[in-house]
């Protein structure tokens, strides 16, 4: 991969990418905590009204559409999160209202209005569709909320994929120890999906595993909330940013206060880019490697872009003795998005050029 558009590659190790874009059903990475919850979800629901034991065959809860058509699931969202919710409790029967912000595009829009689902579109942030998605679904008895912010199931959801994660730098000969360090990095927007992938590895390979959260300029609400300690007691308004940003996926003025503290003694930093390379990174990787991922997912080459260039990169290196370390590393550029964005959205990415 080319770094910014220049010809130089990343100085040492490898970098792979992780196709969380390539996911079945939902596309993205958000299909690992938003399909987990809505079936841990409907696994309770089943279980307490007899339709099924834990010895069951759960396929068969494909045939009780009607049963779960009494029952509502609803949640906020910049897109993904929507899309993997949204496709998931509808092919299951449910009656589902996603809470979108401005910042979603409309093609998402469309597809989940296409599966069924209900879309409510706010000409607010991100934060807002959540609080007003919450709002409605508390003053329902037959409604679930899942709540991106503060949702533990999503969470582990999101862990899981460091076991997946294991197995194939296995496959690949790729070793991760004190002498063969693993740098990752999560495109980050409130803070759920990078969190749970971030707790997941460090319970794995603990202190060999270097996480990192990229962020937009204009919308750095993780990193402005651990930097400060407020978490969710600051957003980026706050210190006069504007919030909006062409990565929809992390258009997020308001980081997840649950997320932030459990990062404390975990995340070993964070980056922010401007959205002009989001499109430049996506554009190299798809004349390099021939892979389409959403501009948003693109947000992850800034880290190893930085590296052997970045002061603060060369201090966190030596600060933790990795110099004689990084010809052995791993780096992955975690790509959360990608699959469904159709053709000719695609070729509109691909025209775009900012300054």
């Amino acid at each position: 991969l080319k770094r910014g558009g220049c010809s130089e590659t990343v100085p040492a190790g490898s970098l792979f990418i992780k196709a969380d874009s390539e996911l079945p059903v939902a596309g993205s990475v958000k299909a690992r905590g938003g399909i987990y919850e809505v079936l841990k979800h409907t696994e309770k629901l089943a279980l307490e009204h007899g339709l099924i034991t834990t010895d069951s065959d759960y396929s068969t809860l494909l045939e009780k559409r009607e049963f779960f058509s009494k029952y509502k699931i609803q949640v906020g969202s910049t897109g993904n999160l929507g899309l993997s919710i949204g496709i998931a409790s509808a092919a299951l029967g449910y009656d589902v209202t996603v809470h979108m912000s401005a910042d979603a595009k409309q093609w998402k829009k469309d597809l989940l209005r296409e599966k069924g689902v209900d879309v409510i579109e706010y000409q607010t942030d991100y934060s807002e569709a959540v609080r007003q998605g919450r709002k409605l679904s508390d003053a329902d008895p037959t409604s679930y909320f899942i709540d991106d912010e503060n949702s533990v199931d999503l969470f582990m959801g999101y862990a899981v994929a460091a076991l997946r994660l294991r197995a194939q730098l296995s496959a690949h000969g790729v070793s991760v120890d004190a002498e063969h360090p693993l740098f990752v990095y999560l495109p980050c927007g409130v803070g759920g999906a990078p969190g749970g992938v971030t707790f997941g590895l460090k319970q794995i390979f603990g202190d060999a595993a270097h996480c990192f959260f990229i962020e937009p300029t204009q919308a750095p609400c993780m990193v402005l909330g651990m930097a400060s300690g407020l978490h969710n007691g600051i957003a980026v308004r706050d210190i006069g940013l504007t919030g909006l940003t062409h990565a929809d996926g992390l258009a997020v003025g308001r980081a997840s206060g649950f997320v932030g503290r459990v990062m404390e003694p975990l995340l070993s930093g964070g980056f922010t880019l401007r959205d002009a390379k989001l499109y430049e990174y996506m554009r190299d990787l798809l004349e390099t490697e021939n892979a389409f991922i959403e501009p948003s997912s693109c947000a992850a080459f800034e880290g190893p872009a930085l590296l052997g260039r970045s002061e603060e990169w060369r201090e966190y290196i030596e600060a933790h003795g990795l110099a004689e370390k990084m010809k052995n590393a791993a780096h992955i550029a975690w790509a959360t998005g990608g699959r469904l964005v159709p053709e000719e959205i695609r070729k509109e990415y691909i025209a775009t050029r900012l300054a």
